[in-house]
């Protein structure tokens, strides 16, 4: 189509990846949305549940660690959870993102925004 025309072919074709790489990263915000990703603590004590965007969307705690004297240690196990399944969150959308990309010829720890 575009022979003869130097590296304008190429220009074409990348820019048509670069539309079809818009449309899958559209594709990819939705679909980390409705991932989740669960993080416990206290041996699975407290868990805390959130999207791949890391929106937390539930929390799960036992009730048997429920006891007046163990304030400090049940805020603690919710925090911990909370980080757990933010950091899994993070792990989720990082794979989901190199998955993406992958095959672009992008440098593998290269970044886009989210």
């Amino acid at each position: 189509m575009f022979k003869g025309l130097g590296g304008l072919g190429d220009m074409a074709g990348m820019m048509k990846k670069a539309q079809q790489m818009q449309k899958d990263m559209a594709e990819l915000q939705e679909k980390l949305e409705t991932m989740t990703v669960t993080g416990e603590s206290g041996a699975g004590l407290v868990k805390a549940t959130a999207t791949a965007k890391g929106q937390l969307t539930g929390l799960d705690i036992d009730p048997t660690i429920f006891q007046p004297s163990e304030k400090e240690v049940v805020e603690d196990l919710i925090l911990a959870a909370i980080k757990d399944a933010q950091a899994k969150a993070s792990e989720k959308a990082e794979s989901e993102m190199k998955a993406l990309t992958e095959g672009l010829g992008l440098p593998a720890d290269f970044k886009l925004p989210f």
